[in-house]
C-alpha cells in the first residue's frame, strides 16, 4: 500500500521553515543589498552615513568596512555613482535643463555637476545629451 503525505502537513513543515529564516538575522551580504535598495528608492533625499548604517543596523565605521567589502566600492562612490547613472537617464530624455539635473543630482552648480559627470562617463553634460538614445543606453549599461 502506498501511503501518501497529507499536503497540510507538507506545508506546515515548509512554513516553519519560513518563519524560522524570517526570525534569523540578517547576514552582512543582505544588509549591504538592503542599503543598495535604500539608496535607489531615496536618491533624491539626504543620505549621510549615519542613516544608512542605521538602514543597515551597524554603526557608521562598521559599515563603511562592510560595505566596502561586499559592494567593492565605499558608499559615498556607490551613492555618486546611482545618482549620476539617473541623470544620465534624465539627460538622456532631455525633458529637464542640465542646472536642473545637476541640482536633482545633489550639485549646488552646474560647473561642479559638470567636471563630476565628465569624471564618470568621459562626456560632459551637454555631450552626453547630444548623443542619440541608444548610445546613451549602451553608456549608462557600462555604469
Amino acid at each position: 500500500m502506498i501511503r501518501l503525505e497529507q499536503p497540510s502537513r507538507g506545508l506546515s513543515r515548509d512554513r516553519k521553515r519560513m518563519s524560522a529564516d524570517a526570525r534569523r538575522p540578517l547576514g552582512h551580504a543582505e544588509r549591504v543589498d538592503a542599503v543598495k535598495r535604500f539608496v535607489r528608492l531615496h536618491t533624491d533625499e539626504s543620505l549621510d552615513r549615519e542613516r544608512l548604517a542605521a538602514v543597515a543596523g551597524f554603526s557608521v565605521p562598521h559599515f563603511h568596512r562592510v560595505f566596502q567589502a561586499g559592494a567593492g566600492e565605499n558608499i559615498a562612490g556607490y551613492v555618486r555613482r546611482i545618482r549620476l547613472e539617473r541623470a544620465g537617464r534624465k539627460l538622456r530624455m532631455r525633458a529637464v535643463s542640465i542646472t536642473q539635473v545637476a541640482l536633482d543630482a545633489g550639485y549646488d552648480k552646474r560647473a561642479a555637476f559638470g567636471k563630476v559627470f565628465k569624471q564618470h562617463f568621459d562626456l560632459s553634460p551637454s555631450e552626453f545629451r547630444r548623443l542619440d538614445c541608444r548610445r546613451t543606453t549602451r553608456i549608462l549599461r557600462k555604469g
